[in-house]
């Protein structure tokens, strides 16, 4: 077993990884657990109840990559326990596989029911890890739902190696899937447009690029990477027409006006929504909502990363400024990184969501939070839509994609 650190040299980013969420009452030795896992000291331990507070990530190799998730206690019921109660009933969409930790000298109760039942209503993969059997070797347990029991001892490392491939066993299949697979075939040339603005990170491409371009070389196709004042110039030298042209949706407009009408055209931020919700048909249906806002009305707007917004923000000042243009005077709210709302009340105030990409969550993760909004009634969309469609280009943007076709004309009747 490897480990590397969050963020460490050439790991797999975090969203591609497996989710496994270490749950159990306070002070049952999740941490201890954790630490053993990973071979590292990454969670605090203590005897005082509550002592991890807020969930905590780590990202490690057990023969597939993974990310561990150390979950505050659920033991503790103080106004700041239910805060960390909240964060860690939250983690529940973002895990593949749950972890039940079981204290063996406190035993199995209605709080590990609750539990179990829990992560059967969420549909989540889970199995029971009993701790402490050093304490308590004869410790028997009986679930009528028949999930696998390892019995463990995180303090002595005892069983650690069944806990894992007892994990690997009950995991998903591991989808190797990526977002050109049937875009993109061997012998073909993609063009990607990639823009160096103020946005733009300092020495290195962000992460839907470095994918698209790993994707491309991974299926036998080849790709020419530009900027956008290069990109006419850079089409008008090619002796082989490109398959597709991919473009960051802050170059959308130049884009479609300087690549060839019979020459594909998407961008970045499209093909992540679709990858990562699988519903591109939802989240076109959630774009016609913004011919139906109205001066007064709110939008969330939300972006998985975290980073310090430039003077003129893609999801703080543009677009923004690009549906007041059409609606009149909206009210915008923003959240990032983990911010989103999980609490229906809170999002039945909008009258949209517009979610950025998601290429720093996962599947499972992004897909929980279009069900957040389904269940609260809110229509939600993506930033690349949004873009296309300001601009008077979304049907171009996806037409490689015929559902996407199909309800664009059965929403906006084109």
């Amino acid at each position: 077993m490897s480990v590397i650190g969050p963020g460490g040299y050439l790991s797999t980013p975090r969203s591609m990884r497996l989710h496994i969420g270490i749950f159990g009452r306070t002070n049952a030795g999740k941490s201890t657990l954790i630490n053993a896992l990973t071979n590292q000291e990454v969670s605090i331990v203590s005897s005082k109840p509550g002592t991890t507070t807020d969930p905590v990530f780590f990202d490690v190799d057990i023969g597939i990559p993974v990310t561990f998730i150390d979950t505050a206690g659920l033991g503790d019921f103080s106004e700041l326990g239910a805060e960390r109660v909240r964060k860690t009933l939250d983690l529940l969409g973002i895990v593949d596989v749950a972890v039940l930790v079981v204290d063996a000298t406190e035993g199995f109760g209605e709080f590990e029911k609750n539990l179990v039942d829990l992560f059967v209503e969420n549909d989540i993969r889970f199995l029971v890890a009993v701790n402490k059997v050093d304490l308590n070797p004869n410790f028997k347990l009986n679930l009528q739902v028949g999930a696998r029991v390892v019995k463990v001892s995180a303090k002595y490392r005892q069983n650690l190696d069944e806990l894992i491939h007892s994990i690997l066993r009950i995991a998903p299949d591991f989808d190797t899937t990526q977002f050109l697979d049937d875009l993109v075939r061997k012998g073909e040339l993609a063009v990607l447009n990639i823009p160096i603005d103020l946005g733009a990170p300092k020495g290195r491409l962000i992460y839907p690029q470095v994918q698209a371009i790993r994707n491309i070389l991974d299926v036998g196709a080849s790709c020419v990477i530009v900027k956008e004042r290069e990109l006419k110039w850079a089409l008008d030298g090619l002796k082989k027409k490109p398959n597709i042209v991919i473009t960051d949706s802050h170059a959308f407009t130049r884009a479609a006006a300087d690549t060839p009408k019979d020459v594909r055209l998407t961008s970045f931020s499209i093909l992540e929504a679709r990858f990562r919700t699988g519903d591109l048909p939802e989240l076109i249906r959630g774009l016609g909502q913004i011919r139906k806002l109205k001066p007064g009305d709110r939008v969330l707007v939300a972006e998985a990363c975290t980073h310090h917004p430039s003077p003129d923000d893609i999801g703080r000042v543009k677009i923004p400024r690009w549906i007041r243009n059409i609606a009149g005077d909206v009210k915008f709210d923003h959240v990032m990184g983990g911010s989103f709302p999980s609490d229906p009340t809170v999002l039945s105030r909008y009258s949209l969501i517009i979610h950025c990409g998601a290429c720093t969550l996962t599947r499972r993760h992004m897909r929980y939070r279009m069900n957040l909004a389904r269940r609260a009634g809110v229509p939600i969309t993506n930033y690349g839509l949004v873009i296309a469609y300001v601009h008077g280009i979304l049907p171009r943007a996806i037409e490689m994609f015929p559902e996407a076709m199909e309800t664009w004309r059965e929403v906006f009747g084109d």
